[in-house]
């Protein structure tokens, strides 16, 4: 309960100054439903657990001891277009700009196992990301940048353990040893099946797929994040901030027990499990919201499934600040809405960052837009002090309360998830799809209605006078692709790549690990088309879970 003088301020102070000049809003409140008050003291987080210490679990302050005193964030810019060409451009331009990792957007023909010359990639190569279809392509992609020195992410899913091996195959070209490689796959089907689309098998050999993952690079790439449980497109799709928390963990529930399934020990994997969350616009709650997850996952590891390694029980995660938030109107306001959603990212103790370009609604980023996304990050962590202090929030009435929140609600959505059965289960019912629609559609009443402002959309509007100069893909790149693809088909040892695709069929049949498999097909020029073929035809494809 508030101590007596809080009442006196709200009853003699506070109360009569609202009846003289009423507030903004009836009530206010986070994007999660959760009510703020109008002042938070010590007496609201009376009886909440003691946060910690840095470094020490349940890690609520931070994974490490040291956080960005020792070393700063990974500045890691999105980048794939075009071609691997282009592509490999711009990621050494990035790199010369003092990008610290390479993090890959690939297009959707090869998200959804699709060739260049595939008419199912009609118009679509090189549109959102970089095509990939053989090896070749992943050795002009990382032409010049030494695998053995950079830390790479792919965002790529239900093709993910091919891209995987497409890329160890690169670094074994290079002279490179796979236990001195490190990256990160997102290889996170789950979210896929709610918010995303890019799937292509049914979750059984899905979920297969990512355990095989697991197992061989605990063995043979111990420096690998075997998956990033992504509740980023879960958020870009609308829902809530404790949803993303709830949804993202029960995720990751699910691809734990599902390794535990498969007989490998928790211990074994489970420091290689990461995470992909958004940075949206309500500073404080996304805060708390990090904060939260973190403490939330260190004791779901620990007390659920008896993990006994430290490193099992940090919940590290990537953030990207959010896309859907960006606006075509005034686009340059992009820059401002970007730079706080950043450095809520930081303040809750992030390990690697994307700063999203200014132009990202109007076009893929310009070279000059995506330099001033990267330089955002880099005045952050130099100029303003934010990394000197290791959680500087922690302590805030506010920000210890909403941490407090934000885990509660997520527990209980965790909670109905698994009287589903886990979030297989809940997929397939449509659980999550739904409420993230429904959250998504508040959003968008609480928009039309303007009880949420968005600045130059609802309010403060003004006409646009002519289009600022935004990026543009040449059309000719798409050929040069197609043309690459059908050259490297006719040139390669057609014996071997047969005979390769063979191997890797007879291996999804007997359940054996497709990962050695992937990889002799990547060395015999396969293409991911032919590769995902085969496994349609012993698997099937996934159909979409109609959601009413």
């Amino acid at each position: 309960m508030p101590s007596e003088s809080h009442d006196q301020w709200l009853e003699n102070t506070y109360q009569p100054a609202v009846e003289r000049n009423p507030e903004r809003s009836a009530g206010f409140e986070t994007t999660s439903g959760i009510p703020l008050q109008p002042l938070y003291t010590g007496d609201d987080v009376a009886g909440l657990p003691d946060a910690g210490y840095p470094g020490e679990a349940p890690y609520l302050r931070g994974i490490q001891p040291t956080m960005y005193r020792g070393r700063l964030w990974t500045m890691r810019q999105y980048a794939g277009f075009a071609a691997p060409e282009e592509s490999n451009r711009r990621f050494r331009f990035l790199l010369a700009q003092g990008q610290t990792g390479l993090s890959v957007a690939f297009d959707l023909p090869t998200q959804t196992g699709y060739d260049s010359d595939h008419p199912m990639a009609l118009g679509e190569v090189g549109r959102v990301g970089v095509p990939i279809d053989t090896l070749r392509d992943m050795e002009v992609l990382f032409d010049q940048i030494p695998l053995g020195k950079v830390s790479t992410s792919m965002t790529i899913n239900a093709t993910a353990a091919i891209l995987l091996a497409m890329y160890l195959a690169v670094a074994r070209k290079q002279g490179v040893a796979w236990d001195q490689v490190s990256g990160t796959i997102q290889n996170d089907i789950l979210k896929e099946y709610i918010a995303r689309g890019t799937y292509i098998y049914p979750p059984g050999p899905s979920m297969r797929l990512i355990t095989d993952v697991f197992r061989f690079c605990s063995e043979h790439v111990p420096q690998w994040n075997t998956i990033s449980v992504s509740g980023y497109h879960m958020r870009e799709a609308g829902c809530t901030a404790a949803q993303e928390v709830g949804f993202t963990l029960a995720d990751g529930i699910a691809y734990v027990q599902a390794a535990l399934d498969a007989g490998l020990d928790v211990d074994t994997f489970g420091p290689r499990v990461s995470f992909f969350f958004a940075a949206q616009s309500e500073f404080f709650e996304e805060v708390a919201k990090f904060r939260a997850a973190r403490a939330l996952w260190a004791d779901i590891m620990a007390g659920r499934f008896g993990a006994k390694d430290p490193r099992s029980l940090m919940l590290r995660f990537h953030t990207q600040t959010a896309g859907v938030s960006l606006t075509a109107q005034q686009p340059l306001n992009n820059v401002v809405r970007t730079t706080l959603q950043a450095l809520s990212a930081v303040l809750g103790g992030t390990q690697s960052l994307h700063t999203n370009s200014w132009d990202e609604a109007l076009s893929l980023p310009s070279e000059e837009a995506a330099r001033l996304a990267l330089r955002t990050q880099q005045v952050m962590a130099h100029e303003t002090g934010v990394a000197d202090v290791i959680d500087p929030l922690g302590g805030s009435y506010l920000v210890e309360k909403l941490t407090a929140e934000v885990r509660a609600r997520a527990e209980a959505y965790i909670a109905t998830i698994d009287q589903m059965g886990g979030a297989v289960r809940a997929v397939q019912q449509g659980y999550m799809q739904r409420e993230i629609q429904e959250a998504a559609y508040r959003l968008q009443q609480d928009v039309e209605a303007s009880r949420r402002v968005v600045v130059g959309v609802n309010q403060y509007t003004q006409e646009r006078t002519g289009n600022p100069s935004t990026f543009r893909l040449d059309p000719a790149w798409a050929e040069h692709q197609i043309a690459r693809t059908r050259t490297v088909r006719a040139e390669r040892d057609g014996t071997a790549a047969a005979e390769a695709l063979r191997a890797l069929e007879q291996a999804a049949r007997n359940g054996d690990n497709l990962l050695p498999h992937f990889v002799t097909a990547a060395e015999a020029y396969c293409t991911v088309g032919e590769q995902c073929d085969v496994l349609r035809q012993v698997w099937g494809e996934m159909r979409e879970v109609p959601v009413l």
